[in-house]
């Protein structure tokens, strides 16, 4: 095995040798060859932008740079162009996760700022109590053995979203079970669902006071330690979700109950003044307890958020390297191709064959785009 290197894009030029014959004075020209096109840009290079833009979050002027300095110059302003041809291609497939998703049994959601230019412009004109701030929204959800990864840059927050996508669920499915932490922000309309809150956000109060109340701190962690051992055990036991609930009834629920009796008394017995850092961790404790500890009465409720966390990554990352987002256009550009990207990414799919196929098959993807999803798209390929 021996591996090259290459720019992100390489250019190959056809020059098409051209004969006269000498007596009628008639031009014969080559034909092309078959690896040639008669489009510059190939649905490969298309898709190499939008993976080097939306998964490795480089921006478009770096690229024009790193291009530019290998011999191959493609300006950032092409660039977009191309990519918005990407996002033209899987827009339907884009369309389809969302109403997949709608349907989920379970839903993991954050957010994370994000800059758009021309919003920013806009919040000179608004006035109070209008919001100016601007979120990039994570919902990545369970559906049966998938998971889809859906993404959201605007003003909406991550309750709004949520409240969004849940509007296309049916009618007679049981309310979703929808993790996240306990931010105002992630609320929708809780009564169509069943809010579970993250438990190592909760663990994380305590392990913040960690210098300040030594003592008291590890009491709570070392409680929850336990109960987040029990749930790995249960994972690598692969139990199903009431097995699970019942494993955690067996062994995690006498370890609740006795913290929460400890922290009960801590407020009660008056050994902790309520407005320090340490009585307000107790009191948010205490005010989610039933929240958090879903995973003793509900089959299946997750134990905390890292997943829509670790998701959130790949709008960090664009955030980190790229700054801002120019308009609302390019934001809604940016979490389409992201959504698809990292949706290919939780299925184990090449990405980068699959932004391919759905360029090079736009009609059939239009036409039926739940044929086109990236664990479908197979099957789509092999000629019937």
């Amino acid at each position: 095995m021996r591996l090259d290197g290459n720019a992100l894009l390489s250019a190959v030029r056809y020059e098409l040798e051209k004969l006269r014959c000498s007596a009628c004075g008639q031009v014969f020209t080559a034909p092309l060859p078959a690896e040639a096109s008669t489009e510059k840009y190939s649905a490969r290079a298309r898709a190499v932008l939008a993976l080097g833009r939306y998964y490795l979050g480089v921006p478009l002027y770096r690229l024009e740079g790193y291009q530019a300095l290998v011999g191959v110059p493609v300006p950032d302003a092409t660039q977009w162009d191309q990519i918005e041809r990407v996002a033209d291609c899987a827009f339907p497939v884009f369309k389809h996760l969302e109403k997949l998703a709608a349907q989920g049994e379970v839903i993991y959601q954050d957010d994370t700022p994000v800059r758009i230019l021309s919003l920013i412009e806009e919040n000179q004109q608004l006035e109070p109590p209008a919001r100016t701030g601007m979120y990039t929204t994570g919902l990545i959800v369970q559906v049966g053995e998938r998971r889809i990864c859906l993404y959201y840059a605007g003003r909406q927050h991550a309750g709004e979203n949520l409240a969004a996508l849940l509007q296309k669920r049916a009618a007679e499915r049981d309310k979703p079970l929808v993790m996240s932490d306990a931010l105002a922000s992630n609320t929708a309309k809780e009564s169509g669902l069943i809010r579970c809150h993250c438990l190592a956000h909760g663990r994380r109060k305590f392990s913040d006071l960690e210098e300040v109340f030594p003592a008291e701190s590890a009491v709570v962690t070392e409680a929850l330690k336990l109960v987040f051992a029990h749930d790995e055990a249960a994972r690598e036991k692969q139990l199903s979700a009431q097995d699970r609930l019942s494993y955690h009834h067996t062994y995690s629920a006498p370890i609740m109950a006795t913290l929460k009796t400890w922290l009960e008394q801590q407020t009660a017995e008056r050994r902790v003044e309520p407005n320090s850092s340490l009585g307000k961790a107790i009191a948010s404790l205490l005010g989610h307890w039933e929240t958090l500890t879903r995973i003793l009465t509900v089959p299946g409720a997750p134990l905390d958020n890292n997943t829509a966390e670790r998701a959130l990554k790949l709008g960090i990352r664009q955030r980190k390297n790229s700054l801002f987002y120019a308009t609302e256009h390019s934001a809604y550009i940016a979490s389409l191709l992201t959504s698809v990207i990292a949706t290919c990414l939780q299925a184990g799919v090449n990405a980068l064959a699959y932004l391919v196929a759905v360029q090079e098959h736009r009609q059939e993807v239009f036409a039926t785009p739940s044929a086109w999803l990236p664990w479908t798209y197979p099957a789509a390929l092999v000629p019937s």
